[in-house]
């Protein structure tokens, strides 16, 4: 799954651009789905305390889920992690508005060319949204698109640029590849380096949990290799190289 955050001050044209994204690569027979931040603090989908969604939360329930004829809503009582969110997500792109902690392509949306620098961060690999209503092509040695005048200009730059998300551990947990997530997203961005340079990309231990992968560093997977060939080496049956399975029902 590919995805790609769009980021910038209000009104600048982030959700244009999001919907020029989707509707485009949508055409080019890609499943498309998205994710919207909210930054306004008081916001909730369910605010009145005496609706039954919210009756259920204050009982303890979470997640509660609100099932109608044409929607069906999970409401979790807490902000989750942007990684945690995409699992939940079995798509070719992923549209990311307003969300910036997660390590994917970024573009920009400004309505000045003085405005783009306040987003700008290794990330960034175009510019979009009002600003290029001034008719400028490149800013910052960056290209920058009209999503209302060139939808598939922009559309092809992100098919063609649009990489996995890289993980967001901590540069002392891991930079098992010389350098920080961010710091290689950056360079995957700018096609300095790929995707597959992370060395989780084909980790040598794999941990599922229901089915969906949960990343683990280099030093913990050693850990949990050194744990569990330390036992199957004393059973019978056990063969240098083989490949090993260990499945767990909590």
């Amino acid at each position: 799954m590919k995805a790609v955050a769009v980021n910038g001050l209000s009104r600048s044209g982030k959700t244009t651009v999001c919907e020029a994204l989707i509707s485009g690569l949508r055409r080019r027979g890609y499943k498309v789905g998205s994710v919207k931040e909210i930054h306004f603090q008081g916001f909730a989908i369910d605010p009145d305390p005496a609706t039954n969604t919210r009756r259920h939360r204050a009982a303890g329930a979470d997640p509660v889920t609100a099932r109608g004829l044409y929607e069906t809503d999970v409401l979790y009582g807490t902000k989750l992690p942007i990684e945690e969110i995409l699992r939940h997500y079995d798509h070719d792109f992923v549209i990311l508005e307003g969300v910036s902690d997660c390590n994917v392509l970024s573009i920009v949306t400004a309505h000045t060319v003085e405005e783009v620098e306040q987003h700008l961060d290794e990330r960034t690999g175009a510019v979009s949204g009002v600003v290029a209503n001034l008719g400028v092509k490149e800013v910052y040695g960056l290209p920058v698109f009209n999503a209302l005048q060139e939808p598939e200009s922009l559309v092809d730059f992100v098919e063609e640029r649009a990489f996995a998300p890289l993980p967001s551990f901590d540069p002392e947990c891991c930079s098992a590849c010389g350098r920080s997530c961010r710091e290689l997203t950056g360079l995957v961005v700018q096609q300095k380096a790929k995707r597959e340079d992370c060395l989780l990309w084909r980790p040598e231990v794999e941990l599922l949990v229901d089915g969906a992968a949960v990343p683990m560093v280099p030093f913990v997977q050693n850990i949990l290799r050194n744990a569990v060939l330390g036992v199957v080496k004393e059973l019978r049956g056990f063969k240098a190289g083989s490949r090993i399975e260990v499945r767990l029902r909590s």
